[in-house]
């Protein structure tokens, strides 16, 4: 039988999805309070290998990952969830997100998002969250799976992943 132990701490991440780039400061500052200070922005990435959510959001839009300073317990991403839907609905106009915020974290093997949908590939957490592993590390960077969404395979996304993990394994030398 093996020994129940605690967690690792995991490294939270967010993606910030906009059509209004001055609301990736809006939004960070928001999850800083929350959150946080952030250790790492990335490059803003156009969010244009699907068209998922042009009808509510609009067209031309891009997206920025940020990961923070404080690592987390990994069993507090459902509520973390239900903060950002909870923060994309506030800022929200004529019941249209301007904002779509994914959270999810980092550890040394993985890559884990929540989601409110349910697939063969995804966990149950809580209240309604379920979580992904949607990329997995080997050979020295983050790899996809079949089900991972085509942006998170690209090369800018997987160098900032790679990048956080870098600073989480800094932490977690400590």
């Amino acid at each position: 039988m093996g020994q129940v132990r605690r967690s690792l701490p995991v490294k939270l991440i967010t993606g910030i999805i906009t059509g209004n780039e001055n609301n990736f400061d809006i939004t960070a500052n928001v999850l800083t309070k929350k959150f946080g200070a952030i250790d790492y922005k990335s490059p803003i990435y156009d969010f244009n290998l699907t068209n998922y959510y042009q009808k509510e959001m609009g067209p031309e839009l891009k997206r920025q990952f940020l990961s923070f300073s404080k690592t987390i317990a990994p069993a507090k991403l459902a509520k973390i969830k239900l903060f950002t839907n909870k923060l994309e609905k506030r800022y929200s106009k004529n019941d249209k997100r301007l904002i779509n915020v994914d959270p999810g974290y980092v550890t040394a093997s993985k890559l884990v998002l929540a989601t409110t949908k349910d697939y063969s590939h995804r966990i149950y957490l809580d209240r309604g969250i379920f979580a992904e592993v949607t990329l997995y590390y080997k050979n020295g960077t983050f790899n996809p799976w079949g089900w991972t969404y085509p942006d998170y395979k690209t090369k800018g996304y997987i160098e900032s992943f790679n990048h956080i993990r870098e600073i989480y394994m800094l932490q977690m030398e400590k």
